[in-house]
């Protein structure tokens, strides 16, 4: 039997990360964690960003999210079932969001020197999203 304390801490946890899933879900793009604690907030405005992170490492270890590397950057998170199919990244100098690309450059492998085997790759490239670009 759980006490009132116990109950009252798993009400708020629930709540906070099904606000961190949710903020995932309706942004539909790698999430940094302050990014995360934006949007989860509106959902739940006494969440902090220690609570994010405690949330994303767990999800992180459970399988639910994995991690996106930018170069030079912190890491951001994906939703796992997103992950698991091959895509590349977009990351905007100016606001350091980061979005999902669709498609993959084919002929990487005329680049490898001779006698190498490409095994795999990562691309991320970096520009100024649409939010950002002159117009």
């Amino acid at each position: 039997m759980t006490s009132p304390s116990e109950e009252r801490d798993l009400a708020r946890t629930t709540r906070q990360r099904t606000a961190i899933q949710q903020a995932f879900e309706t942004a539909q793009r790698p999430l940094a964690p302050s990014e995360v604690l934006k949007l989860a907030s509106k959902l739940v405005p006494s969440m902090s960003l220690s609570t994010v992170y405690r949330t994303l490492r767990r999800m992180e270890e459970e399988g639910m999210i994995a991690p996106v590397s930018v170069p030079g950057e912190p890491p951001r998170y994906e939703l796992a079932h997103v992950a698991e199919h091959h895509h590349h990244h977009f990351h905007c100098n100016r606001c350091g969001r980061v979005f999902d690309l669709v498609g993959c450059p084919t002929g990487l492998s005329r680049l490898v020197p001779r006698g190498f085997v490409l095994e795999e790759h990562t691309l991320v490239l970096h520009g100024l999203c649409a939010e950002c670009a002159p117009a």
